[in-house]
This record gives C-alpha cells, sequence and structure tokens, in this order.
C-alpha cells in the first residue's frame, strides 16, 4: 500500500489483531505509534508516493543449552516480543539502501559487492550483501529495496539483534522478490553464513533459527548442516509467566578472549581423542581419561566439557517437561543449568576484572526475591557480562523489575513475552 494508505489503516484499528498477536494487546498502541513514526521517517527519507511493505522479525532468547551449539550439542531457544520492523519500497535497479534509525545509511551496490571483503568486516554493509549473495547462490531472485528500519531489540542484551537484522534482510528479499517461497531454515542459514564470512564473526546457527522459527523451539547440532528443529507448543504467558531478561550492564569490549575460550577449551578436550568438538567424543570415553587431560588440557577445560555434557543432557529433559506440560521439572532443570553455568562453565564473570560482577550479583537478588516462589533464574547468552533471565510468576512480575531496577538502572530489566510468530511480513 501507499504510505498515506498504511496510515490510514493503523490508525483505523485495521491491522490491530495482527499487532496484537505479534506484540500482545497491552502493547498494542505502543506498536501502533513505533510503526507510525517508522512509516514516517521512510517518507521523510525516501518519498512518500511509494508502495511500501512492512515487515517484523524478533529477537531471541536463550532458554537452555548454553554455550553448547558451537560443538554441535542441543539447546532450547524462543523468539521474544521484541523485534527489528521495517518500512520497505523496491527499486528497479540492485541496489539496496537501509536507514537503521540511529545509524548512517548503508548503500550496497549487488553488481559490485560479490565477494566478502575483509576490509569491511564488522559492517552490516556487509550483512547485506552476504544475504543477498547467498539467495543469489542458491538460485533465488534479488534486486534492490529502499528501507528504513527500527529494532527495540537491544544490543549486547543477548537478545540477538545481529540475527534479526540478517534475517529481516532475508525476509524483504524473500517476499519482494521470491513470493515468500523462501523457508525460515533457509534464511537462517544464509543469515549465518552471512555473519560467518561477510561480517567475520564465527557465530553457530541457534540465534538465527530461533528469530527465524517464532515460538519455542528445540535444535538439535549433532549434523550443523541439518540441524533436527522442533518447535514446542508451550506458552508460559497461559501458565502465569513472565520471561525477564535483566540487562546489569559492564563492559564486553576487551571480553573476546573470554568468549573465544569457551569453545577452544572445549574442542582441546575433543582433540585430545582425535575429534573436533565435543559432541563426537562419547562421555564415557572423557570420563575414562580425566586424569590425561589433567595434564595436557588443564582443569577448566575439563569442567567446561563436564558442563557440555550435562547440558545436553539437561536440553532433553527440558524439552520433554515442557512437551508434557510439566513447567515444575523445566523450572528445577533451568536452575541446575544456571548453576552449571557458573561452577563449571565459569562464564559469569570475568577473571580479568573481579571487581566487577554484575551478573553474579543478579542472580543473587534473583535468587533472594524469588526463593519463596516457583520460579528459576540463570545466566543468559554468552555470559561475563550483559544479562540474567529469570521465569517469574506474573504476580511478581512488577516487584521482581521494580527490585532489579533500584539497583542496575531504569529499563534494565525487560518484561518479556514468548512470541509465537517468527519472520513476519505485516
Amino acid at each position: 500500500m501507499k504510505l498515506s494508505e498504511w496510515t490510514a489503516a493503523l490508525e483505523n484499528g485495521d491491522f490491530d489483531e495482527r499487532l496484537s498477536g505479534l506484540y500482545g494487546k497491552e502493547n498494542l498502541d505502543a506498536e501502533k505509534e513505533r510503526y507510525q513514526q517508522a512509516l514516517s521517517e521512510f517518507s521523510v527519507r525516501y518519498g512518500d508516493a511509494r508502495d511500501v511493505t512492512l515487515f517484523s522479525v524478533p529477537g531471541r532468547s536463550e532458554l537452555s543449552g548454553n554455550h553448547t551449539d558451537h560443538n554441535h550439542g542441543r539447546v532450547i531457544a524462543a523468539s521474544v516480543n521484541l523485534d527489528v520492523i521495517a518500512v520497505v519500497a523496491m527499486r528497479e535497479d540492485l541496489c539496496i539502501r537501509v536507514k537503521s534509525e540511529g545509524h548512517e545509511e548503508d548503500v550496497v551496490d549487488l553488481d559490485s559487492f560479490t565477494e566478502p571483503d575483509p576490509a569491511l568486516y564488522g559492517r552490516s554493509s556487509s550483512l547485506i550483501a552476504g544475504m543477498a549473495n547467498g539467495f543469489s547462490d542458491l538460485g533465488y531472485n534479488v534486486g534492490g529495496f529502499d528501507a528504513y528500519t527500527t529494532s527495540n531489540v537491544p544490543k549486547g542484551s543477548g537478545l540477538s539483534s545481529s540475527a534479526a537484522f540478517e534475517n529481516l534482510i532475508g525476509t524483504v528479499l524473500n517476499h519482494l522478490y521470491n513470493d515468500g517461497a523462501v523457508d525460515p531454515v533457509t534464511i537462517a542459514k544464509l543469515s549465518q553464513k552471512a555473519e560467518n564470512a561477510y561480517f567475520g564473526k564465527p557465530c553457530g546457527l541457534m540465534d538465527q533459527v530461533a528469530c527465524a522459527m517464532g515460538g519455542i523451539v528445540t535444535i538439535d547440532f549433532a549434523d550443523p548442516a541439518a540441524p533436527v528443529i522442533e518447535k514446542i507448543p508451550f506458552d508460559f504467558s497461559a501458565e502465569g509467566y513472565k520471561l525477564c531478561i535483566v540487562n546489569t550492564g559492564g563492559n564486553h569490549a576487551d571480553l573476546t578472549p573470554d568468549y573465544a575460550a569457551v569453545p577452544a577449551e572445549m574442542k582441546s578436550v575433543a582433540r585430545f581423542f582425535g575429534k573436533e568438538v565435543l559432541r563426537e567424543v562419547p562421555e564415557g570415553d572423557f570420563m575414562a581419561k580425566i586424569a590425561e587431560l589433567r595434564e595436557t588440557v588443564g582443569d577448566r577445560a575439563i569442567l567446561r566439557a563436564l558442563h557440555f555434557y550435562s547440558e545436553n543432557r539437561r536440553v532433553e529433559k527440558q524439552a520433554a517437561a515442557l512437551r508434557e506440560g510439566r513447567l515444575d521439572e523445566y523450572l528445577k532443570l533451568t536452575l541446575e543449568s544456571g548453576r552449571s553455568s557458573f561452577c563449571y562453565l565459569q562464564n559469569v564473570y570475568t577473571n580479568q576484572n573481579v571487581a566487577e560482577q554484575g551478573l553474579s550479583l543478579a542472580l543473587c537478588l534473583a535468587e533472594t526475591l524469588l526463593a519463596d516462589e516457583e520460579a528459576a533464574w540463570r545466566v543468559h547468552g554468552g555470559g561475563f557480562a550483559g544479562t540474567i533471565q529469570a521465569f517469574v510468576p506474573e504476580r511478581m512480575s512488577e516487584v521482581f523489575s521494580a527490585s532489579m531496577e533500584e539497583v542496575f538502572g531504569k529499563g534494565s530489566c525487560m518484561v518479556l513475552s514468548v512470541r509465537l510468530e517468527g519472520l513476519a511480513k505485516i
């Protein structure tokens, strides 16, 4: 529709049901205002007489499987009701222009940006080129477009703002030029490839799949080329629970060695057995060689491997608990996952700066606040700084949020719901 038609339709409530399904009725008015603002910004930058389409891709939360995907383990993840949205109009050439709120415009010429360029690692323009070239490599159509995007998925929060952006570009290309024929898993794989090859970040596939699929998914990465993905039809909101993500702040700038050491140490154990990743090493073989491993890889690598094996089993148990509606068992296992991450994976604070332990503090406060509740809390995402996750009874969510924000600042506690739809054309 024309920009003016979208504006009128939103004002008239024509899309109230659609938007309520994505964001919840309680957030409807704020989201309608957000879309109206995006339409206005597009109009100012790219003109007000064009036919435009609206898109939305959610962020994601890792529910279990902390630091297992890079060693071909199992995970559970869910999309959340925070997202990146885009107002998009087709172009007649092969130029893609994307203006993201708060950032300089990216301009990508698909005729010239056809290969990864290490000089452009870390730039969103590289992600755009990577997605378009990935579509072309698979024989799908590509073309130019102008887009204005805005996101409420906070960067550095463990909610995968980068995966949401990659998937968004793929969703736009899918609907504008391929009539929606490309399935979500393919778009997720192309997003991972773009981030690996064009952006220069060796990420796994969990983030992209979780954002693309929507709802709760369990993913088995035993064969990364063909991950086994299963949607689990469970609704925490219907059970009276909110998913709270607490952003404790902290500086991520010097944490690259900490993040890199986790998969590297796990893989050092695998190499002892002549394998590439821990998933290829039977747990019994590993347990029988711990004494020898201490002399070659060190104790921390062994502890992280122990976390991998226990977390991998735990994911299976948690997935079964959700399928069968046993929320109490799921929450118990979530607490176990958090303890394993803290004690054995050791990704709750960095030894580079032991005075800063925001995650440790947040976890302790969560335990104090929720000790008498059927609830759970754990480190969220990569760890070392950033966020914790808590499943909080809805009647306690305001008290929990206020208490956390008193310590970590206003807006630090995000009270979220699981979003049931992934890649979305509005």
